[in-house]
């Protein structure tokens, strides 16, 4: 599995017992919210929204938000982990909308509030842990990805979703840099994308999401490198065949469209096995890197019959 320097993990405390999913019900919101709202309906309810954890959270204790929100990869902003934090501050994420396209019966542009009208306010908090060559417990806010997909009846053609970043190197000063082709492109299989882990985030620890963190609406696929999570995204696209994702296009030999954590494939220039936890202390040692990121029994079927090896 190769290992990128393109989204990575939070931290907020250190970490606590191994993910445990806790909860399977409920229809909770986690990436893709109407943000600015987030903390006006913590406060008028009466809790902290990062204290009520979704369907499929880990009961993991969450890195702090100084961690999650200023060591991040958003080579949109910079290629530095703090750079996000530094150059995003005056991005406008507002107004918002997503353009809906490709093999679906209904395609549109539709306004960030309208991909968030149908989600109600509870159990919206996900707890998903994070892996790069760094780890995190993240407390997102979202929704599943699959719920908003299938408002828009993909057809049976539909055997991939791509999607787009916004490109606009007047506000984002890491795309007036040849790093990538911009802008930036990702994409699941279909099955991925409707996975119940699959999230739609628009913001963290019950509050709106910083840009750093990908504002206005961005991807979370805990069982994946962090490079898989697209933020700021403009575009999501039904196609027929597996889209050529950025990192795959820069560098084919380290990075692959799967991008599924796997501590048996080394990246090229170094070893997968073990992790680094933010948070943890400057002489933590590394633990050992969990298939599937730890959520094997949860998404291993998704590649039943696939060599993770040559498809990494």
């Amino acid at each position: 599995m190769k290992r990128i320097l393109s989204s990575e993990i939070t931290s907020e405390s250190n970490y606590r017992n191994r993910r445990q999913f806790i909860r399977d019900a409920g229809l909770a919101i986690g990436g893709g919210a109407l943000a600015s709202a987030l903390p006006l309906v913590a406060a008028a309810e009466g809790r902290d929204l990062a204290t009520v954890p979704g369907p499929h959270s880990t009961d993991e204790t969450p890195n702090s938000w100084t961690d999650v929100t200023t060591y991040n990869n958003f080579y949109e902003f910079g290629t530095g982990k703090e750079d996000p934090y530094r150059n995003a501050g005056d991005f406008v994420t507002a107004p918002w909308s997503v353009k809906i396209s490709g093999e679906c019966d209904k395609p549109g542009t539709h306004a960030l509030e309208d991909i968030m009208a149908p989600h109600t306010l509870e159990d919206r908090v996900y707890r998903h842990r994070c892996v790069e060559a760094w780890s995190m417990v993240v407390p997102w806010v979202g929704f599943p990805l699959g719920d908003l997909l299938k408002r828009f009846a993909p057809n049976s053609n539909a055997k991939f979703v791509r999607f787009k970043t916004l490109y606009d190197p007047k506000q984002m000063p890491g795309q007036r840099r040849a790093i990538l082709d911009w802008p930036y492109v990702e994409g699941l299989t279909i099955a991925e994308a409707m996975h119940p882990l699959t999230l739609m985030v628009v913001g963290v620890f019950g509050k709106e999401l910083p840009n750093q963190n990908g504002a206005p609406l961005r991807l979370v696929v805990p069982w994946k490198y962090g490079f898989k999570g697209i933020k700021s995204i403009v575009e999501i696209e039904f196609t027929r065949r597996q889209p050529r994702t950025s990192w795959e296009l820069s560098a084919p030999h380290e990075y692959g469209f799967y991008a599924n954590v796997n501590p048996e494939v080394d990246h090229p220039r170094w070893s997968q096995a073990r992790e680094r936890r933010i948070g943890a202390g400057l002489f933590a040692s590394k633990q050992p890197t969990l298939m599937f990121n730890g959520y094997a029994d949860e998404v291993a079927e998704l590649y039943a019959g696939l060599d993770l090896r040559k498809n990494y």
